[in-house]
């Protein structure tokens, strides 16, 4: 049986693999595909077969997909553009006959209210429509989102940020990858969609307080209007457009958009997901 995996270069991509592997899958059935060669030689190394593919050319991504029995779309980072590269993705899919297609969407997709999800609905709906069986890994919030918090905590022994009581159910990127692994390597996945989460929605004030912790030093955290923190981005140098993103972002962050906790992640991969604490010692 043969695995693909578009975005195996990337973080989850690539972890996913070490998962499979993990997991007893053969080296030689794992097909990692990407667009930089050079990274992709990385896994050749390792045994794994290797291709790279240009997605605006959907005939030659599908002869690449000749084959292959299951395939994880790892959904791509650039957003307002991405929804069109992940339809050709799946049409390539379609046209090669793949016959489970698992991708990697976002938590509750159809009714969030992150404003960021709205590529993971149309994309869902894409594939949908395709007709190949498949699996959604609607996957929650990355702790490793929060490592610059985290040095800032270190360094200045105070985090500021307008998300305020919001609670942010996190998980580290490595227990979502362990689930695509397990839905890629066990049967009964198709069709299903799992809500994936960190089993323990946090905020920020109880974020500073493990910081503290960890840190053995002091460390608080300062709730900002979206107008302070607005302003504070700006002074340290983000231009306009991002500096509204990231106060977008966490007015939504604010208000829930990441804080349900289903159980899902922890039900796939058979173990509580990793702690805040757990994942912050870690980085020091």
């Amino acid at each position: 049986m043969t695995i693909a995996i578009i975005g195996a270069t990337g973080k989850l991509g690539a972890l996913t693999v070490d998962f499979l592997l993990e997991r007893g899958v053969a080296a030689g059935d794992v097909l990692a595909l990407g667009r930089d060669a050079g990274r992709l030689a990385a896994f050749g190394e390792r045994g794994l077969r290797t291709a790279v593919i240009d997605l605006d050319d959907v005939d030659g991504t599908a002869k690449t997909l000749d084959g292959v029995e299951k395939l994880l779309l790892v959904s791509f980072g650039d957003l307002g553009t991405r929804v069109a590269r992940h339809g050709n993705a799946i049409e390539a899919a379609r046209e090669a006959g793949v016959g489970h297609l698992v991708y990697t969407s976002g938590l509750e997709a159809p009714t969030t209210i992150l404003r960021l999800a709205a590529d993971h609905k149309a994309t869902e709906e894409l594939v949908t429509a395709s007709g190949i069986p498949a699996t959604f890994l609607r996957n929650g919030w990355y702790t490793e989102n929060h490592l610059q918090d985290f040095n800032t905590a270190r360094e200045h022994g105070v985090v500021a940020n307008s998300i305020g009581d919001g609670r942010i159910a996190t998980a580290p990127r490595k227990d979502f990858a362990e689930a695509a692994a397990v839905v890629l390597t066990t049967p009964g996945h198709e069709g299903k969609v799992y809500e994936l989460s960190g089993d323990t929605a946090w905020n920020y004030a109880e974020f500073a307080a493990t910081a503290q912790e960890i840190l053995g030093k002091p460390v608080s955290y300062q709730a900002l209007t979206d107008e302070q923190e607005l302003e504070q981005l700006l002074g340290l140098g983000l231009d306009e457009g991002a500096a509204g993103f990231m106060v977008t972002l966490n007015a939504d962050l604010r208000d829930g958009a990441m804080a349900p906790t289903s159980g899902d992640l922890a039900r796939l991969i058979g173990h509580p997901t990793e702690s805040l604490a757990e994942t912050l010692r870690t980085w020091v």
